[in-house]
């Protein structure tokens, strides 16, 4: 059985350099039911696959996780393959065309190992998301969508300001917020971290990695 620090001193630790966390309550019941029952937390992070360069952002991103991992917590590297097909919203104020699968293969080895500079490679978990997203079928992708409506979606910002200003904005790029969501309830994850960029996504994905929807694998 793990063995972790007193809570008080993990959260202080977690809490340096974070900009919020949503919600400290809910950190901190999970940190001592993990601190109880010597079970780590399984901590989750996303991150672009058509982007092979990291910037200061993930940097930050990347220590933060560091901190879990310091912790004796499960870090798990996510790499939206899937999601990245869809293209990430954030920031775009105009309609955003869906791309095409990425197929560089090279690039990805190369983030990962950009990114095992700062993460430890033997106690980090690396991950897709087309593992279960290519294996979604139409109905699978109804039930998804159901559990969300257009006037939640149009509280994010960039949807929103787009609404006001009559400019298109395509169907795929609803579902981004949402397959991010899903990732959490795929992987089973206690802990979502992100850029204040994404707090709106990682709110999609507090919400599908609740237990009752863990329990459903639905969010």
């Amino acid at each position: 059985m793990a063995t972790f620090a007193p809570v008080d001193e993990q959260l202080a630790y977690i809490k340096k350099g974070s900009a919020e966390i949503i919600r400290e309550s809910e950190l901190r019941a999970k940190l001592e039911k993990s601190r109880a029952t010597g079970k780590p937390l399984k901590v989750k992070a996303g991150f672009d696959p058509t982007a092979p360069d990291l910037h200061l952002g993930h940097i930050v991103l990347l220590r933060k996780l560091k901190h879990f991992q310091d912790l004796g917590h499960t870090v798990i590297f996510l790499i939206g393959d899937f999601t990245g097909m869809i293209g990430d919203p954030t920031g775009r104020f105009r309609y955003a065309p869906a791309a095409h699968a990425p197929t560089d293969r090279p690039e990805r080895r190369d983030l990962q190992g950009a990114v095992f500079k700062i993460l430890e490679s033997a106690k980090t978990v690396v991950d897709f998301n087309s593992r279960w997203f290519s294996k979604f079928s139409a109905e699978d992708f109804i039930r998804l969508t159901a559990k969300y409506t257009v006037s939640q979606m149009l509280e994010r910002e960039e949807f929103h300001r787009r609404f006001l200003e009559e400019k298109p904005i395509a169907m795929h790029e609803l579902l981004y917020p949402l397959a991010q969501g899903y990732d959490s309830v795929a992987l089973e994850a206690d802990v979502e971290l992100g850029g204040t960029d994404q707090r709106f996504n990682l709110l999609v994905g507090a919400t599908c990695s609740a237990p009752m929807a863990r329990s459903r694998r639905w969010c």
